[in-house]
């Protein structure tokens, strides 16, 4: 990837003069959960919560935000038990029935839930102007939430359009997919680089093998346009389906041209979104 060059000094430990990195994209999960009816994959292992804060301890990572699979619905049990037992560590971004009622946000909010997710891959992103969504943004943007989208390109001008109405931060995973063959070109990738300016969006740096098409120049052009502030770094650790060779410190070592290391540089901005206290 253009851009994008792995850092053969990092060790695991945190350079002395930048913070330890928040990997704000992760995922935890046992096999013996109930499964949602409709997933598309259906994992055969553990990623336990254990196993993860161990990997972080291994790599000096500071914390870290579980993103609640697709495959387990809007059962949050699991990632509620993840971030009761952690909170310090950890935040959480949660599936959501519309029809949930605020005291159960109220609930998810009380131990460490800062967002609901929307995984639209698949799906028409009309669906976000269904009123029973519409409501329901309302609701977590009253909580002071995010709404983390997971969309293709061609998905944003939707996503932003039904999103324009209620006045939320979005997070966008996973560079915002660009579409294959354009990359950096893509018209849904060039509206996110335009809704910068808006201050309320922010772009996960995360598994770029799950992106439709290269993301080469994304980065050069995310740093210009919206700059670290609002951009964040997630591994996507247990990379589900995606698992064979990857390490998570080669993702961990990744820098930018100038050779900032991209965790470490954008630690401070994913502490302030994710309500961490920074030090442990």
């Amino acid at each position: 990837m253009t851009g994008l060059t792995a850092s053969p000094r990092l060790t695991g430990m945190p350079p002395a003069t930048l913070p330890a990195p928040i990997d704000t994209h992760a995922h935890c999960f046992l096999a013996s959960l109930p499964m949602a009816p409709q997933r598309r994959y259906t994992p055969g292992y553990d990623a336990s919560v254990e196993q993860f804060l161990a990997v972080l301890d291994h790599h000096g990572v500071a914390a870290g935000v579980l993103v609640q699979p697709s495959f387990l619905g809007t059962d949050n049990s699991y990632l509620v038990r993840c971030l009761a037992a952690h909170p310090r560590r950890l935040r959480g971004i949660a599936v959501v029935d519309p029809g949930i009622t605020d005291t159960a946000l109220s609930d998810l909010a009380a131990v460490g839930v800062v967002g609901v997710r929307f995984n639209l891959i698949d799906q028409d992103a009309a669906i976000l102007d269904r009123p029973d969504l519409r409501d329901l943004v309302r609701r977590v943007a009253a909580l002071g939430w995010q709404i983390e989208v997971q969309a293709d390109g061609p998905q944003w001008s939707t996503v932003l359009r039904a999103l324009d109405r209620i006045p939320t931060t979005i997070v966008a995973d996973h560079f915002g997919r660009p579409t294959l063959g354009l990359g950096r070109a893509c018209p849904g990738f060039q509206l996110l680089l335009r809704e910068g300016p808006s201050g309320r969006l922010y772009v996960k740096l995360s598994a770029p093998y799950r992106v439709l098409g290269s993301v080469d120049g994304c980065l050069e052009d995310l740093f210009a346009q919206l700059g670290p502030d609002r951009l964040l770094w997630g591994s996507d650790w247990p990379w589900t389906q995606h698992e064979a060779n990857r390490r998570y410190q080669d993702w961990l070592a990744l820098t930018d041209r100038a050779g900032s290391v991209l965790a470490h540089r954008l630690a401070a901005t994913a502490g302030r979104l994710f309500g961490f206290v920074t030090e442990r």
